[in-house]
């Protein structure tokens, strides 16, 4: 991840894979802020912009809850993800 317009080393930081920056997303509590943010490398503006890149990027359920001090939520929940109820739909047999 490095932000636009940057022209030095230092104003880009790199994850070994893309994993690695969900893994990090998925540490994180349901309401975090920058402070919330830890990663080897990762200090002071770079964690509010991913904070941002975080609500921004589509991979990742999640919104700004505030903007000062910087705040993002996660909006998915574990009952808004799907269940398997393929045996819901199926009627009780009954020998007569």
């Amino acid at each position: 991840m490095s932000r636009r317009g940057a022209d030095s080393s230092g104003n880009a930081k790199v994850f070994e894979s893309f994993d690695a920056v969900k893994r990090l997303y998925g540490r994180l509590p349901d309401q975090f802020d920058a402070s919330d943010v830890e990663h080897t490398g990762i200090t002071g503006s770079r964690r509010h912009m991913m904070v941002r890149h975080f609500a921004e990027h589509p991979a990742f359920d999640c919104q700004i809850d505030q903007r000062s001090p910087l705040t993002a939520e996660k909006t998915a929940t574990e009952s808004d993800e799907p269940t398997d109820r393929s045996d819901a739909a199926q009627p009780n047999a009954t020998a007569d």
